[in-house]
């Protein structure tokens, strides 16, 4: 049975998730009830489990309304387990659980917060990322160093590149003007900035894409291409400098 993944704006700019697989319905992060419970309700869908990538309140707040309603479990990386609301399962880095395309992976991508996870289905080619890669960027470094940064996202890099992302938050049109003063060459920057600017005027999400447009696009993930680092005037430097350089001119972008 393969994956069923619906996209579910909350707030004003946040993502959740829901995930439809042989072992049932869950959710991944609940940044507000209302909208959660509508998009289950439209599809008859019951979901078995909350699953948080982080502490954050913009990802949590709606788990009180969804469990008064569902009864649901929560989950939640077992390194914020002091900062979650009360989670019925604390998961640790690289536990797995469920079956066929529903197998999911926990993986710790760190940076953002100390204990931000990813959830990674392997058979379905899918990762949710929330705060830690995110459509042209990467979440501001609120708790954790650039070498955790850049270390997690190398090891998102890493993952088959047909895998698709599923992050947190509709950033990407501000993350695409950025990336432009890195790479404004970049072919397919420009055209994926064109097909971002046709979905928006039609109201559609754009932070759900291929790991392998990331890859093209992403400044984050392109510390060790000779022409960014020659645009940074960095010939010389480390791949990890040259990230903390791009996540220093983000922060004041």
């Amino acid at each position: 049975m393969p994956l069923e993944i619906v996209t579910v704006p909350c707030l004003q700019d946040n993502y959740a998730y829901l995930v439809k697989g042989p072992d049932g319905v869950a959710i991944i992060d609940a940044p507000e009830a209302g909208p959660i419970i509508e998009a289950l309700e439209a599809r008859g869908w019951t979901p078995g489990v909350i699953m948080l990538t982080h502490h954050h309140w913009d990802h949590v707040d709606g788990i009180p309304g969804i469990k008064e309603k569902y009864g649901c479990m929560v989950m939640g990386p077992k390194a914020e387990e002091d900062k979650l609301p009360p989670v019925d399962m604390a998961l640790e880095n690289g536990f797995e659980g469920g079956t066929g395309d529903g197998l999911c992976r926990v993986i710790p991508v760190p940076g953002h917060t100390l204990g931000h996870v990813a959830y990674y289905y392997p058979e379905a080619g899918a990762i949710f990322t929330a705060d830690s890669l995110m459509a042209m960027g990467c979440g501001r470094l609120f708790e954790g160093t650039p070498e955790m940064m850049f270390e997690s996202l190398q090891a998102l890099a890493a993952l088959p590149p047909e895998t698709m992302v599923y992050s947190g938050h509709e950033y990407t049109m501000s993350n695409a003007k950025f990336a432009l003063t890195i790479e404004p060459d970049n072919p397919e920057l420009k055209s994926r900035i064109e097909d971002i600017e046709r979905a928006r005027l039609d109201g559609l999400p754009t932070a759900q894409v291929p790991l392998s447009l990331e890859l093209a696009t992403n400044p984050f993930l392109r510390a060790h291409i000779p022409g960014v680092k020659q645009a940074l005037g960095m010939e010389d430097a480390s791949d990890v400098a040259v990230f903390t350089e791009i996540r220093a001119r983000k922060d004041r972008f």
